[in-house]
Parts: C-alpha cells; sequence; structure tokens
C-alpha cells in the first residue's frame, strides 16, 4: 500500500470519527453578535482541544477585539505542522462562525442538533463551514497518525466573522499576522464550490448595493390627484433599472454567470393601510458586477436613470450606495494552488477541475487583496443558509483525500 492509500484507507475510517464531530461542532452555535450571539468561544475552545491531539509544530490563538463579544474579543486559531520545508506551504483557512437558523417551524429537527440520515449531516452550520473545518483536520489526523513525513508546512487557520464581514476574523489576522503568508504559499478556502466538486473559484465579481429612496406625496387613495404616488415611482423605476443590464452588457466567460448582474431585491413598507397613496418607498438592489466595470460607473447610470424616471413622474429620488465591495485582482487560473488543486481532484475522483469566477463573496478576497493566491474550492451540498442545511458524509471524505493529497505532493 503506497503511503497515499494508506492515508485514504484511513479517512474513510473515520466516518464515526467524523459524524462526532460534526455534532460536536453543530451544538456549539458561533453567532457573532451582529447575529445575537456572542461570538465562536465554544466552537473554538472544542477545535483548540482537537488540534492539540495532533500535535501541531506552530498553535497560537489571535484575539481580535470586539467590546460586544464575550470576554471583549473574538477568537482566531492559527495550527501548523513544519513538515520537510521542501514544498511551497499550504494553508487551508475555514471559519468558525454561522448565520441564525432563521424561522425554527421550517427545520425538521433541532437545528444546533445534528441529525444523520444516511448520507446525510443535517444542522445549522454542518456545510457552512463546519464541511471545511471537518475534511482539513481529518486530512492532518490521517497523515500524522500514518506517520507520514509531510513534505511541506501545512497550515489549517479557523477565523471568525465571516459572516458579518470578517473585520474580527481573516482582515484582523492579515493586519497582525501579515507575515504568516507569502505569495508563494497555496492557500485553499473550502467555503464554496459544487456538487461535482470540480469547481476552484479563483475570482469573484464586485458587489455593489444601492438603496433608492423615492418621495412623493401621500393621500387618500380616492383622491389620486392630491398626491404623487411613491410606489408607482418604485415600480417604473425598476422595470427602467433593467436598461443597467443593456448598458453594461459585457460578458466574461471565466464566471458563472457570465454577465454582471442586477436585481431588485428587499422593499421597506411603506403606508400600513390599503386606502393611502404612499408618498415614499424604498428599495434596494444588489449588484454583482464584471472586473470590467467599475463600480462608479454603475452608481452614475443608475443615478441617471433615476433621475429621468424623477423628472418625469415629479418625484424625488435618492440613490445610495449603502455597501460596496470592488472585486480583488483575480488569482491566476495556472497559479499553483489550482494546479495542485486540480491534480489533487483528478488523482482522487478522477474529474477535471476548472477555475471559475462567481458572483458571491467569499473571504479570499482578503488573501487577494493582499496580494496572495487563493483558491476556493470545496464538493459542497447547495444548502447554506437554508433551514434543514445538510452536508454528504461522502463528500467529506472525499475532500479530505483531496487535501491530503495536496498536502503530501512535493
Amino acid at each position: 500500500m503506497s503511503a497515499l492509500e494508506e492515508v485514504y484507507s484511513k479517512i474513510e475510517s473515520y466516518r464515526s470519527e467524523i459524524i462526532e464531530m460534526q455534532r460536536e461542532l453543530t451544538c456549539r452555535p458561533a453567532l457573532g453578535p451582529e447575529n445575537g450571539g456572542s461570538g465562536e468561544h465554544d466552537k473554538a475552545d472544542y477545535v483548540k482541544e482537537q488540534l492539540g491531539l495532533l500535535k501541531p509544530d506552530v498553535f497560537y490563538e489571535v484575539h481580535a477585539p470586539d467590546e460586544r463579544a464575550a470576554g471583549g474579543y473574538r477568537p482566531n486559531l492559527v495550527a501548523a505542522w513544519d513538515g520537510s520545508q521542501a514544498g511551497k506551504p499550504v494553508w487551508v483557512l475555514s471559519h468558525l462562525d454561522i448565520v441564525p437558523p432563521g424561522d425554527l417551524s421550517l427545520w425538521a429537527g433541532d437545528p444546533y442538533q445534528a441529525q444523520v440520515e444516511e448520507d446525510k449531516i443535517i444542522g445549522r452550520g454542518v456545510e457552512d463551514n463546519q464541511h471545511g473545518i471537518v475534511s482539513s483536520y481529518f486530512a492532518v489526523k490521517a497523515i500524522v497518525a500514518s506517520n507520514q513525513e509531510l513534505p511541506r508546512k501545512v497550515g489549517l487557520v479557523l477565523v471568525a466573522d465571516e459572516e458579518t464581514g470578517s473585520k474580527y476574523g481573516l482582515e484582523y489576522l492579515l493586519h497582525e499576522k501579515r507575515e504568516l503568508f507569502t505569495e508563494h504559499d497555496l492557500i485553499i478556502v473550502p467555503d464554496a464550490g459544487n456538487e461535482e466538486g470540480t469547481m476552484i473559484e479563483v475570482g469573484e465579481k464586485s458587489m455593489l448595493w444601492l438603496k433608492f429612496t423615492i418621495t412623493g406625496a401621500q393621500c387618500h387613495a380616492s383622491t389620486p390627484e392630491k398626491g404623487r404616488n411613491s410606489l408607482f415611482g418604485a415600480a417604473h423605476l425598476i422595470v427602467e433599472l433593467e436598461n443597467l443590464k443593456k448598458r453594461f452588457a459585457l460578458r466574461n466567460p471565466l464566471f458563472s454567470p457570465q454577465e454582471s448582474t442586477f436585481e431588485p431585491t428587499k422593499i421597506e413598507a411603506n403606508v400600513p393601510n390599503v386606502n393611502t397613496i404612499p408618498g415614499r418607498d424604498i428599495f434596494y438592489m444588489d449588484c454583482r458586477i464584471l472586473p470590467d466595470y467599475k463600480l462608479d460607473e454603475i452608481v452614475e447610470e443608475a443615478t441617471h436613470i433615476s433621475e429621468n424616471v424623477a423628472q418625469k413622474l415629479d418625484l424625488k429620488i435618492d440613490v445610495e450606495a449603502v455597501h460596496r465591495l470592488d472585486c480583488a485582482p483575480p488569482t491566476p487560473e495556472d497559479s499553483p494552488v489550482v494546479s495542485s488543486l486540480a491534480r489533487a481532484i483528478h488523482e482522487v475522483t478522477g474529474q477535471t477541475a476548472r477555475p471559475t469566477g462567481i458572483g458571491g463573496g467569499t473571504v479570499a478576497a482578503f488573501f487577494r487583496e493582499a496580494g496572495l493566491p487563493a483558491a476556493v474550492w470545496s464538493t459542497i451540498s447547495p444548502t447554506a443558509h437554508q433551514a434543514n442545511e445538510y452536508c454528504s458524509i461522502k463528500n467529506l471524505i472525499t475532500d479530505a483525500k483531496i487535501m491530503a493529497a495536496v498536502f503530501l505532493s512535493g
């Protein structure tokens, strides 16, 4: 049996331990203060205990000050095994925090008590992002248990605050411990992917959230001539904003979808009764923009469209960018981390993986902004943030094998 085959066999033997770790992680809700929690401390303490059993050569915790959280800080963990130092260091970054379960009536059981149904583990956080935590942990555990010598430094990083901005997570870690990483390192973020495990995310679109405030004049619905209907204005504006798709129509085959997207989403409540014409309406638009365009161009065009509608309907329309995140430079498609992952995926599953760009934002953007090429990859079950979130035990085992193959490659 080859070294890799021995490691793979070990990973397969960990099925019951994988389930148990998922249960232990799930019953320790790691909610940030914005989501009604006190932080990630309980989960971090459990993970620290488990990592300690693998005797890492480097092992410490970085506290990001946050007076709203328990103890006044948010925990970030760093563990590394030195290896022979012959190959380029590889890091796997997962996040400890989760989102709230939402409407409990939509769950088949307690979201914080993981349930197993055949190949599925069900519970809040089991996929996002305990999948990454568990698969990377058992990849290292199998290598340690098999007494295999690592040809490179291997590190596991577990951060706080990914779900609410990363100010107390990776952003803080890169500010305080930038020396941890170099541009030559292989950085894997197991927090997005597809069900086949063949998507290696190397780039993200820019993100822009626009707020439109339409102001008219409120009046009784039986005398509309006395008012100016802001809801009619909002509806008209939403239709006119479809022109953004024509104005910014470039396509990029790296991304899925290939074009920029402009979608009206949230609308705030206006008048509480049916027989009143509203004088103020507010709605929002989520924009995911290809790197070919600057966000200021989008804001300028949306403002121009709004001004035209306002003039036509005798309304006042204000446009505000309530959130914007300019995309980071993409990871080169031929970078070592992409190549290593693609080889490992083919070796374990026989499938061909391809670099892809996405519209959603991931924590990898902070690495890329810092000049650190990172690849986002995982064999996911597409249930993150949903009720009855689940992950596949088979996928956890497969991903642990793929990570082990990367760790042991020269």
